[in-house]
């Protein structure tokens, strides 16, 4: 970000209005976007920025956490097979991803839960797979 004192912005408009007998000038208008977020209670995911919060404060996460997170966040109470969860966030299909997804849904629950042994928002559906609980 560039910031001018009020002479620096002046000489910055004489150059402009000089520029612009020269050559046709459009404004430009920006398009606002639309703020992407999934709140649960003490648990906030800001799409738009990649940045997720647990009890206000910011988590730190790898892409492949975010992504896993994102992903069962957005299937709220829907029981997430790990092949599922894998071909969706790694993007590939694969018959041995047991392994990626237990150690990422490991290291996801011990950053964002609270009691990372008696999980809130990532239920292990025994047998089955992974849902998120709001």
């Amino acid at each position: 970000m560039l910031t001018l004192n009020e002479r620096e912005e002046k000489v910055i408009d004489k150059i402009i209005a000089a520029i612009s007998d020269c050559i046709s000038l459009e404004a430009v208008q920006t398009i606002p976007v639309p703020t992407l977020r999934m709140s649960f209670p003490g648990l906030e995911i800001r799409q738009n920025q990649r940045r997720v919060f647990q009890g206000g404060k910011e988590v730190n996460l790898t892409r492949l956490e975010y992504s896993t997170l994102v992903f069962l966040a957005s299937n709220p109470g829907i029981v997430l097979t790990q092949t599922q969860i894998f071909e969706a966030v790694w993007n590939m299909d694969s018959d041995s991803c047991h392994s990626s997804v237990v150690n990422v849904i490991y290291n996801l629950r011990k950053k964002i839960e609270p009691d990372s042994k008696n999980p809130t928002y990532i239920k292990t559906v025994l047998g089955v797979g992974y849902k998120f609980s709001g």
